[in-house]
């Protein structure tokens, strides 16, 4: 897709208040960000509006609090956070609506920047709106959120896939409405790139379940010349070719779902490549009792992990790579002793020297864990908006933007 949305550049600031929605979702624990990824990635945009004259307000969820106010899910602790990114003072309102709310943005000076409180703290910022009263409720929210400035920049490309009051109902009630320079970045890489993409383009798909990612499966298999299958959604496809599965993760109302794709790929000269060995287990346990097994895995084991030669089938593929991208990963790598695999496909994406486009949580976390991700072209920081991208589907904080 071509990104056809005004952007920050095409607006004059000077003067302006301004309302962004950023994904400052990350983890906080005993009060302190543990990973200020995603907080990283909105500073370019945020210094672009303020060194440009606006003063700013910021609108982020954390968690899902289901509409009550909850201590573990403040944004609190992001204000220190972003404060040291930006070397300048970061106010913070308790709330993101009411008078309080709004006398806090209107006395923001130009420079001046203010963190408001969860959006979901309010029942309405997700509402799904199936009555008109329940409409009108989340009509009226998103009314609220408007009345903290004049300008509604989105940043937030994490959550780009929900139809929220923050992420696209604010726009019917903010004239000038635009994206931020990472939701640009996104779409240009996940969007473009995977459109056109440089041959030849080898995508990596993992995680728990086939059901998960069985629409990008199909997408992507009508754009890439090798698709590379890992983690638990593998052991569906293995049970689907007739391999015993023992205690693996398998979704068997698929198999036939599976059997299809392999078809499929088959048939449009894809290379569909499967692990061809696997660690398993005989718990779910870092301490677990473990062998290196061939594609069947015996009664009562578990695989958790690609083996060896598996890591060396996907590393020569994705050497040959000219476009990569990679959602999901190889097995549980949180677990020390079942991460050889994410870690292994990780460097051989490294060291291919091809666009890399890494989406979804656990792929960025594994990256990030690697140590290589100063490596690959672009880390995405969506996971559910990057796969329904990818998957073709519109994203309503995108579309609801101000046209070119």
């Amino acid at each position: 897709m071509n990104f056809k949305k005004k952007t920050v550049r095409d607006i004059d600031f000077k003067g302006a208040k301004v309302v962004m929605r950023v994904d400052f979702n990350v983890p906080v624990k005993e009060g302190k960000v543990k990973d200020d990824t995603r907080i990283r990635a909105a500073v370019p945009t945020i210094k672009y509006v303020l060194d440009n004259g606006a003063s700013l307000v910021l609108l982020s969820h954390l968690g899902r609090p289901d509409g009550e106010i909850k201590a573990e899910f403040s944004l609190k602790p992001t204000v220190g956070v972003l404060s040291n990114l930006l070397g300048r003072e970061v106010k913070f309102c308790d709330d993101c609506v009411g008078e309080k709310a709004v006398s806090a943005a209107k006395a923001l000076k130009a420079g001046e920047v203010m963190i408001c409180e969860n959006t979901r703290f309010h029942k309405e910022e997700d509402m799904k709106t199936k009555t008109d009263e329940d409409k009108e409720k989340a009509a009226n929210f998103a009314k609220e959120l408007a009345k903290l400035g004049n300008v509604f920049v989105n940043d937030a490309f994490g959550t780009a896939h929900r139809s929220h009051g923050s992420t696209a109902k604010i726009c019917k009630y903010i004239p000038i409405s635009v994206a931020g320079l990472l939701m640009e970045k996104e779409i240009k890489y996940l969007g473009d790139a995977v459109a056109n993409p440089a041959k030849p383009f080898v995508a990596i798909i993992g995680g728990a379940k086939v059901s998960d990612k069985l629409a990008v499966l199909k997408a992507l298999i009508e754009k890439v010349d090798s698709l590379i299958i890992g983690g638990g959604m593998a052991y569906t496809f293995l049970k689907a070719q007739g391999h015993n599965v023992g205690n693996s993760l398998c979704e068997n109302e698929l198999l036939d779902t599976a059997r299809e794709i392999m078809k499929e790929a088959d048939s449009k000269g894809v290379s569909l490549l499967l692990p061809v060995d696997n660690i398993a287990a005989d718990k779910f346990d870092n301490g677990a009792r473990r062998q290196t097994v061939g594609q069947d895995i015996p009664d009562g084991w578990m695989a958790l992990d690609i083996g060896p030669k598996s890591i060396q089938e996907f590393s020569s593929a994705i050497a040959k790579a000219k476009t990569i991208l990679w959602n999901g990963p190889m097995g549980c790598f949180e677990m020390p002793n079942f991460a050889n695999g994410t870690m292994g496909v990780c460097k051989a994406v490294a060291d291919s020297g091809a666009l890399s486009i890494i989406g979804g949580g656990d792929s960025v976390a594994a990256v990030n864990r690697s140590g290589l991700s100063a490596k690959m072209t672009h880390i995405s920081t969506g996971g559910g908006a990057s796969l329904e991208l990818l998957e073709g589907k519109q994203l309503p904080g995108l579309t609801a933007l101000n046209d070119l």
